[in-house]
């Protein structure tokens, strides 16, 4: 997906390009990652849609959840929704940050082997 330490450096719209393919990506899955949180609070814990959406975007944003949780499946899924959220949101500055952190790579290689990088 990137180039190699010997390429030269991508053209500053190219990167932007790349960027945004990373920053749609990262969006792709914050969204999947809300539907499965609505679709277990609402289905699992019986709340209202609204409720729902509440609860799941609290929990993926790790503010934690709003409605107190009556039955232990509910709170099973709560659990296991909070532990894959922090996956998720270390994936996704992972997904954001690595056509960043190529670049600045990139470029120090570029200056180290005497090259002048573009952009």
């Amino acid at each position: 997906m990137f180039e190699r330490s010997q390429d030269q450096m991508i053209s500053r719209r190219a990167f932007l390009g790349r960027m945004a393919v990373s920053v749609g990506l990262a969006g792709l899955v914050v969204a999947c990652s809300l539907g499965i949180g609505v679709a277990g609070y609402h289905w699992i814990a019986d709340l209202g849609w609204i409720d729902s959406i509440l609860n799941a975007a609290m929990i993926l944003t790790g503010m934690g959840p709003v409605d107190q949780l009556h039955t232990d499946a509910a709170k099973l899924f709560a659990s296991a929704y909070a532990l894959f959220s922090g996956i998720v949101f270390l994936s996704t500055i992972g997904i954001v940050a690595a056509p960043l952190v190529h670049r600045l790579i990139h470029r120090f290689h570029a200056v180290k082997e005497g090259a002048r990088p573009r952009g």
